[in-house]
């Protein structure tokens, strides 16, 4: 067996290892919210990621490879010695991977884009001197790390704040959503649409002006606007049930307290506002001891009607922010594995190496693997262990990352959707409160964001080492 076809057969390997990794551990992040709130369940989740990952990266993701177009290492250095290049290509793949399998094993949400930069620039340091590192690219990545959740952690406590309002408190929970969810299908579908239409349809050749742009979205939001309308129309949700006339009537009355208090503790200031709340922790506490006597209440309240109405809502939106995941960071992921092939083939540098349907594939299937063996590890933290979630909350969190996606793009901000989905849902919860967010579990987070370029540097750098003593 010839040296090309071991490179060959590694690089493949590699390449669905990382593909593995990063279902276990980005793809995680998109469905994590609608599994952690009960919208979608695990078999769900893998199957609507599974296909709108594969057509995100196929249909909208760049056929050409950017992963060296991204200006982090200076590409002369290779220009002697292709095989330097391979050898760095298969180290950042197998390196990326190792250090996405440590986060996933610990649940941590990582980006994986910012793995393969800092592979990349150990590598490329390595090789060449820090001097031949652009700097300030690697200093726009670090700014995402403030920009990515701040962004999204603000839209996600704009919508659910609004929510809050114009739902959770208001006096008939089930007749205002009924109302509000054809506008946030409109809102949704149009934002989507818009998203899609500016990356332009790549594999189609297909570009349209703003205002086609525009006038797409508005026709394809009011379309699902008006088909959520008709269905809402036809489906008859029951009346809150009880166990007895006196509970129900308890149930009633203290439910419509507590909205009022809440809407009061709003608008309130300083002690006024102290005084507010804690009259409201005491009647919730009143509630909950009512809520005890009546088993049949926890399973027919508004609220859980209100929350079974949001979840197509939320399904809609992780399906959006899986889709933006495929288009904006699977191609880029499966990118050195195309650019190591083709120096396997021809034997000289291509620093636009053409991404093939079949390499797609392969990446697609790895993906769906690694989000059903290993995914459930950070789905986990983002969907149960930052903040408790529902359908109105994964909501309000996954379309404020969407949001985020969509405008930071159009601005030329450097993201991640992975810090994206994190800022978004760290923004549901603060709209609760300070008290609603598990504070160890952000802070582990925060450091692993903190530890991926560098570690992802040092682990290629080692594996390089090994792979150039091999076949050198």
């Amino acid at each position: 067996m010839s040296i090309d076809i071991i490179l060959t057969i590694l690089v493949l390997l590699a390449g669905f290892y990382m593909a593995w990794n990063i279902g276990a551990n980005d793809v995680s992040n998109a469905m994590g919210t609608s599994v952690g709130s009960g919208a979608l369940t695990l078999f769900k989740a893998v199957i609507i990621a599974g296909i709108l990952e594969f057509c995100g990266a196929f249909f909208l993701g760049g056929s050409v490879s950017k992963t060296m177009q991204q200006g982090i290492v200076n590409p002369d250095l290779f220009a002697h010695d292709p095989k330097i290049l391979l050898y760095g290509m298969l180290s950042a793949l197998i390196a990326t991977a190792f250090w996405l399998q440590i986060a996933s094993y610990f649940g941590w949400p990582v980006s994986t884009t910012h793995a393969i930069v800092g592979a990349l620039l150990g590598f490329g340091a390595l090789i060449g001197g820090m001097h031949t590192v652009h700097w300030g690219e690697v200093g726009k990545i670090a700014l995402s790390w403030v920009i990515s959740p701040a962004l999204s952690g603000l839209f996600a406590y704009l919508i659910f704040s609004t929510l809050q309002q114009k739902v959770l408190f208001a006096m008939n929970p089930i007749y205002a959503t009924r109302r509000l969810i054809p506008v946030l299908f409109f809102i949704v579908l149009f934002v989507f649409t818009l998203s899609v239409l500016f990356n332009g349809l790549g594999s189609f050749h297909l570009q349209f002006t703003l205002l086609e742009t525009i006038g797409i979205g508005l026709v394809v939001g009011a379309i699902g606007g008006f088909i959520s309308m008709i269905f809402l129309k036809k489906v008859h949700f029951p009346h809150t049930q009880a166990v007895s006339a006196n509970v129900s009537q308890q149930i009633f009355s203290l439910n419509k307290a507590m909205r009022h208090l809440k809407r009061v503790k709003l608008s309130s200031k300083g002690e006024r506002r102290e005084a507010v709340a804690r009259i409201l922790r005491d009647v919730e506490e009143y509630t909950e001891e009512v809520r005890d006597h009546s088993t049949l209440y926890t399973s027919s309240s508004d609220y859980q009607i209100v929350e079974k109405m949001f979840a197509s809502l939320q399904v809609l939106s992780a399906a959006y922010v899986a889709f933006a995941h495929g288009a904006n960071d699977v191609a880029n992921a499966i990118g050195p594995v195309a650019a190591a092939l083709d120096i396997i083939r021809t034997g000289n540098l291509s620093f636009a190496s053409s991404i093939p349907s079949w390499l797609l594939a392969m990446g697609g299937l790895g993906i769906v693997v690694g989000l059903a063996t290993w995914g459930w590890r950070v789905m986990e933290t983002i969907g149960k262990k930052i903040t408790e979630l529902t359908p109105t909350r994964g909501f309000s969190a996954e379309f404020g990352a969407a949001v985020t996606i969509l405008v930071a793009s159009k601005l030329g901000l450097p993201i991640s959707t992975t810090h994206c989905i994190v800022g978004a849902v760290l923004g549901v919860g603060l709209a609760r409160g300070i008290s609603a967010l598990n504070l160890r579990t952000l802070r582990d987070i925060a450091l692993s964001w903190i530890i991926t370029i560098p570690s992802s540097a040092i682990v290629c750098i080692l594996i390089f080492y090994v792979v150039r003593a091999i076949f050198s």
